[in-house]
């Protein structure tokens, strides 16, 4: 386990401890909250997913500099895959009774 000063080294260098990968992905899931005032939901998740895939894209050629895209593209899905599985087994998402 790291100390607090490894973390901060870490995160000086662009480098995502635990801690901090779920803190980023939190100011992400404020955004959509706030956005969901104004925009459905399912119109909402959409447009997520496609800044998502596009921010990727963008990792994947400019900053990667992948030359095999189906290689990237298939981790990604699988990533993608086990994230989704593992939220949707989340149930501090479950929705509070009596919504139903």
């Amino acid at each position: 386990m790291t100390n607090r000063r490894e973390r901060r080294a870490a995160r000086a260098e662009g480098t995502l401890d635990t801690a901090s990968f779920l803190q980023t992905a939190a100011r992400f899931i404020d955004l959509a909250n706030r956005e969901n005032r104004k925009i459905q939901a399912t119109d909402l998740h959409l447009a997520f997913l496609w800044a998502a895939a596009r921010y990727n894209a963008h990792v994947a050629k400019a900053v990667l500099e992948v030359d095999e895209h189906e290689a990237f593209v298939t981790d990604m899905v699988e990533r993608y895959t086990e994230m989704l599985r593992q939220n949707l087994a989340d149930p501090e998402l479950d929705p509070p009774a009596g919504n139903g």
